[in-house]
């Protein structure tokens, strides 16, 4: 399969597919707290039947072009992921979202992963409108956004209820125009 290099630290993206089932779940249960504060991924994966189901839902997405899933590995481990949770040829509309583990927080990986995806998108896709939506307390990910340049689009207010709390959604987009404008 392939592997794209994320910059000169030994950092990549790659498919990340059912087979890898074993090392997924080993990888959410290092970030299981952390990873859940915003994303119910570690409510969803919580022994290897489900890491495989979880992967197989993505495989299927891919088979149906309706969505994506790659993970991010630095130094060879599996720290992270960034996917198209929805992906629409046919009306030009995609929805990104990441996660990360804590051992590789702050070295701008999700950034350099979705830019990939972006990129992929835009220019091999064809999709006109990358979305982007986020828990108004998640810093990290709006920085992800803003870092991409993304726009702030509006606040779904309490839209989702996340382990009994009433979460406000933040709507981050970037139109296939602005993307190609802003590379260097």
């Amino acid at each position: 399969m392939y592997a794209i290099p994320l910059g000169d630290d030994h950092a990549e993206l790659r498919p990340l597919e059912p087979w890898q089932a074993e090392e997924f779940l080993a990888h959410i249960d290092r970030g299981r707290d952390h990873i859940g504060q915003y994303v119910p991924l570690p409510d969803r994966v919580s022994d290897l039947a489900s890491a495989r189901s979880f992967l197989q839902a993505y495989a299927d997405k891919a088979a149906a072009d309706t969505g994506r899933l790659c993970g991010i590995w630095a130094d060879g481990t599996l720290v992270g992921g960034v996917l198209f949770r929805r992906f629409d040829v046919a009306t030009g509309y995609a929805e990104a979202g990441c996660w990360l583990e804590p051992s590789a927080v702050g070295r701008r990986l999700v950034t350099r992963a979705v830019r990939v995806l972006i990129d992929w998108a835009v220019e091999t896709r064809g999709i006109h409108r990358i979305e982007w939506q986020v828990a108004s307390e998640n810093t990290p990910s709006i920085a992800v956004a803003r870092r991409l340049g993304m726009t702030r689009d509006g606040v779904l207010r309490e839209a989702v209820a996340y382990r009994g709390v009433r979460q406000d959604i933040e709507v981050w987009s970037v139109l296939a125009p602005e993307w190609r404008a802003a590379r260097p």
